[in-house]
């Protein structure tokens, strides 16, 4: 008998390809967003549209369901989520309060949560140079505001409903996840996407904005390294949180310069002091990740956003014949 998954938060950028990687597995996946995926349909055996942040909602999305990847949020880029405080921790708290709850009821025999890297200290990530950041650096906590914070709370709740007995929980934090079918535009893309867009349109020789100095640095993770670990990690039997990225460290500049290669073209960097830019250094550990799993995420940033330019000019050149032919 097939096992039964939900992905909640189906209609975004990880669930989406998160479906298609417990498909590919034989799962019957029900997936549940409060919008449909945006760029391609889903392959979800069962898709509804459902509000996470309703008690009720979230006893009829896990219904029935062996195992919960519970990749709801209401999230964003640095932009967004610095801007967005109290919207982004109060429906974020909402949507993983009552899925853990719906959850227990209705006898879920695994669940997943999707934490993040902006649970780590500020203080912890004041240089460029950062050393990665381990599990255990978590605390004494100074989380980023809001989205950081609600994070974290969702992982205590995780830890408090798995040591009670009640459902067994793992916890991954995410670092910087990126990849084709992210949003792109509009707002909640986040760096890799952002630059992408900014590159696709720009001409050779152009220039282009770049929020901070550029100087800041971060790691990103491939999506489908991503959803392999989600996938391990909820088989494996470690219960605490896990980093969930990649260690190659690179600067905003540097991914500026990356995709303007990936492109084929020379960029010029325009940057703008006055917008946001989060910490200036975030980096993961993954030892511990390699010594529970055996297994850590391998795709090189320049191989990945290859693909991931390449989409989002595609989507871009496909919105400009639309509109030419639409005048």
């Amino acid at each position: 008998m097939k096992r039964t998954a939900l992905v909640a938060g189906a209609g975004g950028f990880i669930g989406h390809h998160m479906v298609n990687f417990l498909k590919a597995r034989d799962y019957d996946v029900r997936g549940v967003d409060i919008k449909e995926p945006e760029y391609e349909p889903t392959a979800a055996d069962d898709f509804r549209i459902l509000d996470l942040r309703r008690r009720e909602a979230c006893i009829e999305a896990t219904r029935d369901m062996d195992e919960v990847y519970q990749l709801a949020a209401d999230m964003g880029g640095i932009g967004f989520i610095s801007g967005n405080h109290a919207d982004v921790a109060s429906n974020n708290i909402l949507i993983n309060a009552h899925m853990l709850e719906a959850s227990e009821l209705n006898g879920v025999a695994r669940y997943f949560y999707s934490s993040s890297a902006c649970i780590y200290p500020l203080y912890m990530q004041n240089t460029p140079d950062v050393g990665g950041l381990k599990e255990d650096d978590a605390y004494p906590a100074q989380p980023e505001e809001g989205y950081g914070w609600e994070k974290l709370y969702a992982e205590k709740m995780c830890e408090y409903y798995d040591e009670e007995g009640r459902i067994p929980t793992r916890v991954a934090r995410f670092h910087n996840v990126y990849g084709p079918l992210g949003t792109y535009d509009g707002g909640r893309e986040k760096a890799p996407a952002a630059i992408s867009r900014k590159v696709a349109l720009a001409d050779h020789g152009g220039e282009i904005e770049v929020w901070g100095d550029g100087l800041q640095t971060r790691s990103f993770m491939y999506v489908d390294d991503c959803v392999e670990g989600i996938f391990r990690i909820m088989q494996s039997d470690y219960s605490a949180p896990l980093n969930l990225g990649t260690e190659e460290l690179i600067t905003v500049n540097g991914l500026v310069d990356l995709v303007a290669n990936v492109a084929g073209k020379t960029i010029r960097k325009r940057h703008d002091l006055s917008k946001p830019q989060g910490v200036r250094g975030r980096n993961s550990d993954n030892t511990l990740l390699t010594e529970v799993l055996g297994w850590g995420p391998s795709k090189l940033l320049a191989d990945g956003m290859k693909p991931t330019y390449s989409w989002i000019y595609e989507q871009l050149a496909n919105a400009e014949a639309q509109a030419r032919r639409a005048s």
